[in-house]
């Protein structure tokens, strides 16, 4: 069920990278959990910032490419556990964002093309 829509994903997307900046130090996570969460938070806010969405204030990268680098990012974060060794409360972090970030982007409506043949 595709229902995501460009709109609702780029007010959704600072928030997201607020979260991933705050949370890390709400949840009190290791000092590797932390870092990859704000440093991912911090290029999250960047990448919405030049998203050409609703949201974006540069508007110089296409929609299509901030997709792709989300589906990048939620397979990282579910993968980032076993690579760098986390456990506990840093790998359930990694894999309940990772996973939620594939399911946007998996829940993604495509955009109606709504420009008329000439």
């Amino acid at each position: 069920m595709r229902f995501i829509t460009k709109t609702m994903h780029a007010y959704i997307d600072y928030p997201v990278a607020i979260g991933l900046m705050a949370m890390p130090f709400l949840l009190g996570l290791s000092e590797l959990a932390t870092a990859l969460s704000v440093t991912t938070g911090l290029a999250a806010l960047m990448l919405t910032a030049l998203t050409d969405h609703q949201t974006g204030l540069a508007k110089v990268l296409p929609y299509k490419l901030h997709l792709a680098v989300d589906a990048m990012v939620g397979a990282a974060f579910v993968a980032a556990p076993l690579v760098l060794s986390l456990g506990g409360l840093d790998a359930a972090y990694f894999w309940a964002i990772g996973g939620t970030v594939l399911l946007v982007v998996a829940a993604h409506r495509p955009e109606e093309n709504t420009s008329a043949a000439i």
